[in-house]
């Protein structure tokens, strides 16, 4: 049960982090590679935040929205500079970027070594030190999530991003100032994924740079991808099947020789088929 548990868990995370970037690549046509590092701020803020001072968990992910924000504001206005293939390029260089100060600031992020000893939430005298009540608790932070984010696409904004996605400068010559809205989803998007940081390092209780390395980025586009690029319930499709796939594997019959890299190989695999056969996703509505 506690597995099942802990499945549950990663998948909630990961199924907020897919809402999150769906709604600048799916929604807006940005291809972002940043999304691990805004991840990564956020758990970063809740566990120095935790460790070194007083402040609990859930002013900590206050604090690491605000902190996010402002930092993809500025990583925003300087991707704003480019489109298409080079924005992709431009937010993978921040990302390394990025994920080099987590590597590197060791008096901050201990470096390496991580830290250690990230404690559990608790609210008006809930404890959620059980994985049971964590579960229920990323629940939660996950409904929100989605229902601001469907709240965001079904709205006025949201038109204008599809409209951005489809022709950008048809829209221009309405008089919109595409910048804006651009900017606006980012940051949205950006702080929604400081929130899955807070509770990744709350629920693990430890941190280091090595979660929000590159590749974790590109696992956060194949959820998308694979569920569904413009459909929030693609998101949470995606990153339940790729949480669950790796686990299914292991009850495959592979010899124990090579059983972890044949799990590797039928994964990505599937992936491949599936890219090529649904490139827009299991219930997606855009393709890349």
């Amino acid at each position: 049960m506690e597995y099942l548990i802990h499945l549950g868990i990663l998948f909630t995370i990961y199924a907020i982090l897919g809402i999150s970037l769906n709604l600048v690549i799916g929604y807006t046509g940005l291809l972002s590679l940043t999304h691990a590092a805004f991840y990564g701020i956020g758990a970063y803020t809740t566990a120095i935040l935790l460790t070194q001072t007083g402040i609990g968990f859930f002013l900590s992910v206050i604090l690491g929205i605000i902190f996010v924000g402002i930092v993809s504001f500025l990583i925003g206005i300087v991707l704003s500079r480019f489109s298409d293939d080079y924005y992709a390029l431009g937010s993978l260089g921040l990302n390394m970027i990025i994920f080099s100060i987590f590597l590197n600031w060791q008096s901050l992020t201990k470096g390496p070594l991580g830290i250690l000893g990230i404690s559990r939430p608790e609210l008006f005298g809930i404890n959620f030190s059980s994985n049971f009540m964590f579960l229920i608790l990323t629940l939660l932070f996950l409904i929100l999530t989605y229902l601001v984010a469907r709240f965001i696409v079904n709205s006025s904004f949201g038109r204008v991003l599809k409209t951005i996605r489809e022709d950008e400068k048809a829209i221009q010559v309405f008089g919109y100032k595409t910048f804006y809205f651009k900017l606006a989803i980012f940051v949205i998007s950006a702080a929604m994924a400081a929130v899955a940081g807070s509770l990744f390092a709350s629920y693990i209780t430890f941190i280091d740079p090595s979660s929000f390395a590159l590749m974790e980025s590109i696992f956060i586009v194949a959820i998308i991808i694979l569920g569904g690029l413009a459909d929030l319930r693609g998101s949470i499709l995606g990153a339940l099947f790729l949480i669950l796939l790796p686990e299914v594997l292991r009850f495959v019959g592979f010899p124990s020789e090579i059983a972890a890299q044949m799990r590797q190989v039928v994964y990505g695999v599937i992936l491949i088929l599936l890219m090529l056969y649904r490139p827009q996703g299991l219930i997606g509505e855009y393709k890349l």
